[in-house]
């Protein structure tokens, strides 16, 4: 099985600021989501996690699975989507014509990097490159596995996965410190 989560809150999701590849700790309410966490799944078996390297994501890993059997091994293919110099950016919905929007409002319109962000293709590339090198092999011999990471980078996964349009990517958004099974 294949299951991904997403990392706890941090200051920077409460003030709704772009984090993107800026690496923000987890905040205390987000430390106690990974607590509830642990306890709501732990009837999930698990053979290894995967997590992206940025602390908030690899903290709510370690969190999830304290006093598990269960290694954690970081890829720099599961960081966080890029977004450029607009990272550390807040409320930018508030700003009328923030060019970063359209990543979020129309996905399908996003084809060149705006402000040094990633592109879905980036973003697509890695993740896919990761499914296919780590995942697929995993899962063929049985495998339980649990990827830790970020909204975008997950929702690439998944969107990948389900082999979805892209102007479907944000449809697929998992709550933070909540498990999905994908496969």
């Amino acid at each position: 099985m294949l299951y991904i989560m997403r990392h706890g809150i941090t200051s920077w999701n409460e003030r709704h600021k772009m984090q993107g590849r800026t690496d923000i700790p987890l905040n205390d309410r987000g430390r106690e989501m990974a607590r509830k966490a642990r306890e709501e799944y732990s009837n999930i078996h698990f053979d290894v996690c995967y997590s992206s390297p940025l602390i908030r994501a690899l903290e709510t890993a370690e969190i999830v699975l304290e006093n598990r059997n269960v290694p954690i091994i970081t890829d720099d293919r599961l960081i966080e989507m890029s977004f450029g110099e607009y990272e550390g950016l807040a409320n930018s919905f508030q700003i009328p014509d923030c060019p970063i929007n359209v990543i979020f409002q129309n996905p399908e319109l996003y084809t060149h990097s705006i402000g040094g962000a990633e592109t879905f293709e980036q973003l697509f590339q890695r993740t896919g490159d990761f499914l296919e090198e780590i995942v697929k092999p995993q899962l063929d011999i049985g495998r339980d596995i649990l990827i830790v990471g970020h909204g975008a980078m997950n929702c690439s996964i998944i969107a990948g996965i389900k082999k979805l349009p892209i102007e479907q990517f944000w449809s697929v958004g998992i709550e933070q410190c909540k498990i999905m099974r994908i496969l």
